[in-house]
């Protein structure tokens, strides 16, 4: 019997070719793997710091940041409370301390007059305004005007936790893998800060979508404070909700489950599929994720008949005195 080189002699051109294409396959997956190194040690280094303030505003403002301009009428007791919160959170990082000071009296300033503060975590990247989401403004609209019918004044805040910025990108995907552990207490100490110090007021803690994460993160520090409630739609698929009191979660519209809540890949696929062809979508095919992919359900309006329901009932439940 001939040895297997002997069948071999007449392909050299062959085997050269087989080598040649392993070789430059195992060049690319070293090179993604030294990427993907390199990728992973920039989160570390950046989650190792921290990774900045939020930002609120009132809505409707384009996002214009609240600042506290003269802190002559503040009670000191409230400013030396705020500055004693900001060196627990930054430590060092007098900049932050000092931002995060002139927010929270800010938000003080404007809140000590009001029966609620409502503020919204956006979807996305965290850096969206409410005036951005059409379906929770108009939530938003009807929530305010509800706490209206019963007697309340409500203001209404957006809190940006994110810059627009690729390193502000990277600063969240770290937190959102670990729960917010910095962000969630940023937000959580300014709720706390105004519930110290101003007696009657109560505090909603609203979050569409991904949004939703570091709203329950922080209502969670939170839970035994209770003048601190949270409403929240469309939580993301791959997130372990914790069971809290006064919280509502709706994963549904009424109209269409949500895919992007349940996980749901195929209804996103074929979406998007539909989309991309220019093939008509199924009747109230509505919703999508980063403004651009479509996820069938995953949109929340005030004039949906379970959403409207849902939040009223809430709402009565909670703050009606004549309807308990």
């Amino acid at each position: 019997m001939k040895h297997w080189g002997y069948w071999m002699k007449p392909y050299p051109p062959l085997l050269i070719q087989v080598k040649t294409e392993m070789l430059r396959k195992i060049g690319q997956l070293a090179t993604l793997i030294g990427l993907s190194a390199l990728l992973m040690l920039g989160i570390v280094l950046i989650a190792s710091s921290y990774p900045g303030v939020g930002s609120a505003s009132t809505a409707g403002t384009g996002g214009l940041p609240l600042t506290a301009g003269d802190n002559s009428s503040i009670p000191p007791a409230v400013v030396e409370d705020a500055a004693e919160m900001a060196k627990t959170l930054f430590g060092d990082s007098q900049e932050e301390a000092n931002n995060f000071v002139n927010q929270v009296l800010a938000i003080y300033t404007e809140a000590k007059d009001k029966d609620f503060v409502i503020l919204f975590n956006s979807g996305g990247w965290g850096w969206n305004l409410l005036e951005d989401s059409q379906g929770w403004d108009s939530i938003f609209t009807g929530i305010k005007t509800k706490l209206n019918v019963m007697g309340y004044q409500a203001l209404a805040l957006d809190y940006q936790r994110t810059r627009v910025s690729w390193r502000a990108c990277l600063e969240e995907a770290s937190e959102i893998a670990n729960f917010y552990p910095s962000k969630a207490r940023d937000l959580a100490g300014r709720v706390e800060l105004l519930t110290r110090h101003i007696p009657e007021v109560k505090v909603i803690l609203a979050g569409e979508s991904t949004g939703t994460v570091i709203a329950e993160k922080a209502m969670t520090m939170l839970k035994d404070n209770p003048r601190v409630y949270t409403i929240q739609t469309g939580p993301p698929f791959w997130h372990k909700r914790v069971k809290l009191e006064r919280a509502l979660v709706l994963t549904s519209n009424g109209m269409l489950p949500d895919s992007f809540s349940d996980g749901d890949f195929i209804s996103m696929v074929m979406a998007n599929v539909r989309d991309i062809f220019g093939l008509p979508q199924r009747a109230n095919n509505s919703g999508n994720i980063l403004q651009y992919l479509r996820a069938p359900g995953h949109d929340y309006w005030w004039q949906y008949p379970n959403v409207y329901s849902e939040i009223t009932d809430f709402l009565n439940q909670n703050f009606d005195i004549a309807w308990r």
